[in-house]
């Protein structure tokens, strides 16, 4: 195996799983806080991307419309949060399921009518458009590189947030023990509004910083918001900890199975049969991780509170 295209993928793998992570810790705070599935939550990504792609293309500055994009998806999230979502919360969580659906569709719908059914491009920045040589014989590219140096800050920014400050303390407060929280002062209704914009603006972040490695579509929230879920199931709902362990673990199995079990099949089977098994047999990969974590951990890697 050359060693070069083998840590070539490790990299690509941390990049997918730090901003696997920005989704799923938005998730992880508005299930853990809030208790509520939110199914559009793959939405809010698309839009991020949305405005940051249409940001960009007006200003022509990556940094200021990646600023304005998180700000006005926040804002969004937040008008969602009091409009809409704020009647589920005393709901089961199949009434969440269903209206949280129904908002895919109507955000769906209204970006192909705002912005139409082709895809917007977004570039990489000019500054950041080249690579690095990281090792002799390996080049890697720079804006790669900016995303794994971002997931690793906002991780560690939202572990000094949720540990170390007054704020984090009203949010485990909150998590752990709505009622006291409440009836020791804190502004339930407005703390849910908060984090849920916070995880808007985490979304749109991972629409801004994967934009410009893939299609800023309709309909790309979808996809993205399954690995997601995975990734909670994996690493134990309502654990930030988990949230950032399981994203790692999901990027990097599924980096692996799809650059390497493809050609791993081609070593014992026909050309002709490895390629159409292939893509499959990789596809799956972090379902089955899934699967060995839950035999293993029912309740994840790291169920809250643990």
């Amino acid at each position: 195996m050359n060693w070069i295209f083998f840590f070539e993928q490790c990299l690509n793998g941390l990049q997918f799983g730090l901003m696997l992570f920005l989704l799923v810790a938005g998730l992880t705070l508005i299930f853990g806080i809030m208790d509520l599935i939110n199914l559009a939550h793959g939405s809010l990504y698309m839009i991020g991307a949305y405005l940051v792609a249409t940001f960009a293309q007006a200003s022509g500055s990556f940094m200021l419309a990646v600023a304005l994009g998180l700000v006005a998806t926040a804002i969004i999230g937040m008008a969602v949060e009091v409009l809409v979502l704020r009647g589920l919360y005393k709901r089961d969580h199949l009434s969440q399921v269903l209206a949280t659906f129904a908002l895919i569709l109507i955000a769906n719908e209204t970006t192909r009518a705002i912005w139409g059914v082709q895809p917007l491009s977004l570039s990489v920045p000019a500054a950041l458009s080249g690579s690095v040589e990281l090792l002799p014989g390996l080049h890697y590219s720079t804006f790669r590189l900016v995303i794994i140096a971002v997931g690793l800050a906002v991780a560690a920014l939202l572990y000094f947030v949720v540990v170390r400050t007054r704020v984090g303390m009203l949010v485990r407060a909150g998590a752990s023990n709505r009622q006291m929280a409440t009836a020791m002062g804190t502004n339930i209704k407005w703390l849910f509004t908060a984090v849920f914009g916070a995880g808007a603006m985490l979304c749109a972040l991972a629409g801004a910083m994967l934009g410009p490695l893939l299609a800023v579509q309709v309909g790309m929230g979808e996809n993205i918001l399954i690995l997601a879920f995975v990734t909670v199931v994996i690493g134990g709902i309502g654990s930030m900890r988990g949230a950032f362990i399981g994203a790692l673990l999901v990027g990097v199995v599924d980096t692996f199975g799809r650059a390497f079990i493809p050609t791993l099949l081609r070593t014992a089977l026909p050309p002709s049969l490895a390629d159409a098994a292939g893509p499959s047999l990789a596809a799956i990969t972090t379902y089955l991780l899934m699967v060995v974590v839950l035999f293993w951990k029912p309740q994840g890697l790291f169920p809250a509170g643990s």
